[in-house]
């Protein structure tokens, strides 16, 4: 699953976890992502991978334009189960 990402300065994504693989390339600014307690930057043009079960939380300072790719769907998504959330 391929998912186009634009968060704006001050949004707030929740710690989680998924049963999906993550893999974010950062397109447009910077990441600070919070993977299992161990905490990375990744800048524009990078990209970082999050295995299935971990608990991540994106914390960013700025304006981020992103793509994720996920393995396997994340059906949650799907059915719209986790729309409160997006």
């Amino acid at each position: 699953m391929l998912a186009q990402i634009y968060l704006k300065r001050g949004a707030l994504v929740p710690i989680h976890a998924h049963d999906s693989e993550q893999m974010t390339y950062i397109l447009q600014g910077s990441l600070r992502f919070l993977i299992d307690g161990e905490e990375i930057i990744v800048r524009e043009g990078k990209c970082c991978t999050s295995r299935r079960g971990c608990h991540t939380r994106p914390r960013r300072s700025r304006t981020r334009f992103e793509l994720d790719v996920f393995s396997p769907v994340r059906t949650e998504w799907l059915d719209a189960a986790d729309a409160g959330n997006l």
